[in-house]
């Protein structure tokens, strides 16, 4: 077994582990962390409170 064929076969582990990787994160028992992670962004409360005080001051001027 020379260098060569140990490269192929480290390419092919990578390759399988990189695979295995896609198919978990897309898999259909993940879509409801998956669903939850992308609104993370819009569950922020305090952007919410300081968009409100900012509109308070606007008014004000």
């Amino acid at each position: 077994m020379d260098i060569n064929e140990l490269r192929g076969m480290h390419t092919l582990l990578v390759m399988a582990v990189f695979i295995g990787i896609i198919w978990w994160a897309f898999s259909a028992h993940r879509k409801k962390a998956n669903e939850e992670a992308a609104h993370l962004p819009f569950d922020d409360d305090e952007a919410e409170k300081r968009t409100l005080e900012q509109e308070k001051t606007e008014n004000k001027q």
